[in-house]
């Protein structure tokens, strides 16, 4: 915190010398008491940001940090089987390795359709290098449909805060989910199931049903401007349009990309993802400034849309 400036001496004033100095002590003891009410003030008013938002982690963000493949975390992780978990297929948890900056919020991640955990793994430790704990899973079977992976979804999550290795390094109450294709299909199911998610990501999501009113979690909607399987004008734009227009939401289409852009590492996913997380899970307004005012047209971003400011 910055010291605060001692006032300078008041201009002398015409009159007698004894009486200058008979008023100056008075004045600069007042202004001295003054001025160190007002640091007490500024330390008990959280003039540290940390104060102000204890879920903040990590520096102030730049677009070289959002962007970049690493954030300010060394990153550790660890592998869950299949067999000693139930309601999902294991995974692997990537995580903060240090501890200083005490909890974390934390992130489960679901696959498409025929796809194991290795196809969305890139995000696990982008993310968790951040500042978040971030579940890559499996699913029971790679054929399970959207209902069934928002459910594992959450199941995933109910397993990192109650009965996972790392469990003490999260925060239960800051929670998201994040899928591909189909995994994106279940995140909507898990975010309208779990309305005390923090935040939702669906990525070239894959689903049937394509009205959501009844999701209250802030959900970051990404289509893919050359999607044949999963295509932005029968999924990602209706499933957005169908959000509340009361709720933090946003679409983002991907500029010439496929369906299978989350599968690889991608500049573009990852900076938004990581500033809707942050916005969201930690409450992070420091990165209000990657969402809000809304991205225009780019060589990578076809389209966005969205709320500004946001209200969460």
């Amino acid at each position: 915190m910055q010291a605060t400036p001692q006032p300078s001496a008041p201009a002398p004033v015409n009159g007698p010398t004894r009486h200058r100095r008979r008023s100056r002590g008075p004045l600069l003891g007042a202004l001295a008491s003054a001025a160190a009410l007002a640091g007490l003030a500024t330390t008990l008013s959280g003039g540290a940001s940390a104060a102000e938002n204890p879920f903040e982690r990590g520096p102030a963000p730049t677009d070289s940090s959002v962007t970049a493949t690493r954030g300010p975390y060394a990153v550790s992780e660890t592998s869950v089987s299949r067999l000693s978990v139930s309601g999902f297929g294991g995974g692997t948890i990537y995580y903060p390795s240090s501890t200083d900056d005490g909890t974390f919020g934390a992130v489960a991640i679901a696959p498409g359709f025929t796809a194991r955990q290795s196809s969305i793994a890139w995000l696990g430790p982008r993310l968790a290098s951040q500042g978040f704990v971030v579940f890559t899973i499996d699913t029971n079977t790679t054929s399970d449909q959207p209902a069934s992976r928002g459910d594992q979804l959450l199941a995933a999550l109910d397993y990192l805060t109650k009965n996972s290795s790392v469990r003490s390094r999260i925060d239960s109450d800051r929670l998201g989910v994040m899928g591909h294709s189909m995994g994106g299909g279940g995140t909507l199911e898990a975010a309208k199931d779990r309305p005390s998610l923090k935040a939702a990501i669906p990525l070239t999501a894959w689903n049937l049903d394509k009205s959501w009113p009844e999701i209250k979690t802030p959900t970051l909607v990404v289509g893919a401007e050359r999607d044949t399987i999963a295509s932005v004008r029968s999924h990602s734009e209706p499933f957005y349009e169908s959000l509340p227009s009361s709720l933090d939401r946003a679409y983002l289409e991907l500029n010439g990309a496929s369906h299978f852009a989350p599968n690889l590492p991608d500049t573009t996913i990852a900076k938004y993802s990581i500033s809707w997380l942050k916005r969201f899970i930690d409450n992070d307004t420091r990165y209000e400034q990657f969402l809000c005012p809304l991205p225009q047209p780019s060589s990578v971003i076809a389209e966005y849309r969205g709320n500004c400011p946001h209200t969460a």
